[in-house]
């Protein structure tokens, strides 16, 4: 990690941080995601779920949302849709983590929506541009408190869901990713030394669609916690 100069800021940096349940505050440096670790949302999107080498894209810190927040409609787009996930928070950093020892990173876990510009990301991928557009705007991120591995463990099998207006649109379990979170941990510190402070997106199950202005969202991760919002103007 850079160092820190002597020299005062210009204006106090503000930094981008989750609560944790019981009380205290997790500061997040970087936000990553897996795309398509699915194997029925990978179908439902168009592409063979083949267990090929996951795929990471990331998300702006400062796009993290509260629980219980109202989401605004983001500009520029027609099509937004939700994508429920588990999120992992890194509490110890590294390199070229063995999978055996992935989850001594893991600090905590939280349920998070990774909000899509559905019909800006398709253009992107159209025209062969960066995904940023659609999936890296204000807000586009929202996440329940962090609850501690050392409450709850690390959960490999359990419910995950999201409603939407009290109607079910997704339902899966998450072991049925198909790159678990040790594996997932693995990949992605070969690419990137993870640091504490970082949280891991670790994808949705099928049923991703789109959202209304006025919309109420509530979702779940079995043994973790649930995450609310209203999707506002």
């Amino acid at each position: 990690m850079s160092t820190q100069s002597a020299e005062p800021y210009v204006f106090a940096p503000e930094v981008p941080s989750l609560a944790i349940e019981g009380g205290g505050r997790f500061p997040v440096r970087r936000v990553y995601c897996v795309g398509r670790n699915y194997a029925e949302h990978a179908r439902e999107m168009g592409h063979d779920p083949a267990r090929e080498p996951p795929f990471f894209f990331m998300k702006p810190a400062d796009s993290l949302l509260p629980a219980g927040s109202v989401f605004p409609y983001p500009p520029g787009s027609s099509d937004v849709q939700h994508e429920i996930e588990l999120v992992a928070a890194i509490g110890r950093g590294g390199a070229d983590i063995p999978v055996e020892m992935a989850l001594e990173h893991v600090y905590g876990y939280a349920v998070g929506l990774d909000m899509t510009r559905r019909d800006l990301q398709a253009q992107a991928k159209k025209l062969g541009r960066p995904w940023e557009v659609g999936k890296a705007f204000d807000h586009a991120a929202p996440c329940s408190a962090l609850v501690p591995a050392s409450r709850i463990g690390h959960p490999a099998t359990g419910k995950i869901w999201l409603d939407v207006n009290a109607e079910t649109r997704q339902q899966a379990d998450i072991s049925a990713m198909i790159w678990n979170l040790p594996e997932v941990i693995a990949h992605l510190s070969r690419l990137f030394r993870l640091e504490r402070g970082d949280l891991i997106f670790t994808g949705t199950p099928a049923g991703v669609g789109a959202v209304q202005r006025g919309d109420r969202l509530e979702g779940g991760v079995e043994g973790v916690g649930t995450l609310a919002l209203t999707v506002g103007g």
